[in-house]
C-alpha cells in the first residue's frame, strides 16, 4: 500500500470524526470502529498509525480546545479598546458563542467522571484558569473598571465555580435551575468587587450549559443568541 502523502490530512479527517461522534454518543459511547465507520475509508491500522489509543483522540481533541481557548485569552489581553472587566466579559461571550467549544464539552463531559480525568480538570480549575483570571482582574484594578479587596480569592471562585459548580456530573439542573445558579454567581461576583456577569449575561450562562447537559432540555424555552452587550 502506498504511504499517506497527505498525513496531516488524514490526522485531521480522524479528530473532526471523533468529535462528531463523541458529542452525539459521548467519549464512553463511542468506539474506535465507529470512528472507522463514520470515516468509511480508513482501516484500524490507519487510526493507530496516528494515535495510540481512543484516549490519545480525546487529548488530541481537547489539546487543540486548549490551544484555541489560549489564543483567544491573549487576543482579548492585548486589546486595548477594552478595559478589564470588558475583557473578562467578552472573553467570556466569545467562549459561548463558540459551536466547536460547545461540540467539545458536550462529547467529553462523561470523562468527568473518571476520577484521574477529574483531578486533572480541578488542577487546572484551582491552578491554571485563576492565574489567568487574576492577571484580567489586575488589568481591571489598574484601569479603574474593578475595585476589589479580593483580587486572588474573586479569580479562585469564579473560575473554580464557573467549572465545577456547572459541572452536570455533580450539580445537574434544568434550564431554570441553570439560570438561577448563574443569578447566585452573578451575585456573588458583585459582592467581590468583580461583577463579570452582568443580568443579560445570565441568561446566556443559563443556555450554554443547558446546551452541555442534557438535563438542561428538560424545561428548555427558546434560546437566546449570544450576542456583545453593552459594558455598564
Amino acid at each position: 500500500m502506498a504511504r499517506n502523502a497527505h498525513p496531516e490530512v488524514t490526522r485531521r479527517r480522524i479528530l473532526d470524526a471523533a468529535q462528531k461522534l463523541f458529542a452525539a454518543k459521548g467519549y464512553e459511547n463511542t468506539s474506535v470502529q465507529d470512528i472507522i465507520d463514520e470515516l468509511g475509508d480508513l482501516s484500524k491500522g490507519a487510526i493507530y498509525h496516528h494515535f495510540k489509543s481512543k484516549l490519545d483522540i480525546l487529548e488530541a481533541v481537547s489539546e487543540e480546545d486548549n490551544k484555541k481557548s489560549y489564543a483567544q485569552y491573549d487576543a482579548f489581553l492585548e486589546r486595548e479598546d477594552l478595559n478589564g472587566l470588558q475583557k473578562i466579559r467578552e472573553l467570556y461571550l466569545s467562549t459561548m458563542n463558540d459551536p466547536e467549544h460547545i461540540e467539545r464539552l458536550k462529547g467529553t463531559l462523561s470523562t468527568a467522571d473518571d476520577p484521574q480525568n477529574l483531578a486533572e480538570s480541578i488542577g487546572m480549575w484551582t491552578h491554571t484558569l485563576p492565574g489567568d483570571m487574576r492577571t484580567l482582574i489586575d488589568c481591571g484594578i489598574e484601569d479603574g473598571s474593578i475595585i476589589t479587596d479580593y483580587p486572588q480569592e474573586a479569580a479562585e471562585l469564579i473560575t473554580l465555580l464557573m467549572n465545577l459548580w456547572f459541572l452536570p456530573n455533580f450539580y445537574p439542573g434544568t434550564r431554570s435551575v441553570l439560570r438561577h445558579r448563574s443569578q447566585c454567581l452573578a451575585t456573588i461576583c458583585v459582592s467581590l468587587g468583580v461583577p463579570v456577569i452582568t443580568r443579560d449575561m445570565t441568561e446566556q450562562f443559563a443556555d450554554f450549559y443547558a446546551q452541555i447537559q442534557s438535563s438542561g432540555a428538560e424545561d428548555n424555552t427558546e434560546t437566546v443568541k449570544l450576542k456583545p452587550e453593552s459594558q455598564e
